[in-house]
């Protein structure tokens, strides 16, 4: 059963990333960038501290990138224990890919999919009732973690799992930060 859910996933993946095309890989380079990301970033700031003021929403910064920093070394402690082949590393499926990124280290879970979400799902928790455009941040991860299969450099369960676990530490962080804010900031 497990084998057949693997084989699954990889054919999922060669069918997916050869949908691609030399005429947009220069775009989804450029979205699987994190550093591209910093206009979304800078808003996401910009309106925290509108809606939440200089203290608390420094407070909710400061919080926010711990959340990140968390996220990201969650996800190497998984991808070093799971160890599970980038699918651009893997001698069985690589002559099936297009590959336009060669990293290293492992594939499950992917790290994009896992930090894009966990950012994203707390950015909407936060921001639900002020700005009502926030469930367009829900647009980042997606596009995020799909570049990573258009790249060829994870599988479709890695991007899967990283949006369930992001989506699962955003709700339980955010809940310990309103806790937390509920006791440093009282009214």
């Amino acid at each position: 059963m497990f084998d057949k859910i693997i084989q699954l996933d990889k054919e999922a993946l060669v069918y997916l990333n050869n949908l691609g095309t030399e005429q947009f890989d220069a775009l989804w380079l450029g979205i699987t960038n994190q550093f591209n990301w910093i206009p979304l970033f800078l808003i996401v700031i910009i309106l925290v501290f509108k809606y939440f003021g200089w203290k608390r929403g420094g407070f909710i910064i400061l919080a926010m990138i711990i959340m990140v920093a968390f996220s990201d070394q969650f996800t190497n402690f998984i991808k070093n224990t799971v160890q599970r082949l980038r699918p651009n590393n893997d001698p069985d499926i690589r002559p099936l890919l297009r590959i336009l990124k060669s990293p290293r280290g492992y594939s499950f879970m992917s790290g994009h999919a896992t930090t894009s979400t966990v950012f994203s799902v707390f950015v909407i928790l936060l921001l639900k009732d002020k700005f009502k455009y926030v469930y367009c941040i829900l647009f980042f991860p997606m596009v995020f973690a799909y570049s990573r299969l258009y790249l060829g450099v994870h599988y479709p369960i890695d991007i899967f799992v990283g949006l369930c676990i992001g989506a699962t530490l955003a709700f339980l962080y955010f809940k310990l930060v309103k806790l937390i804010e509920s006791k440093l900031f009282k009214q």
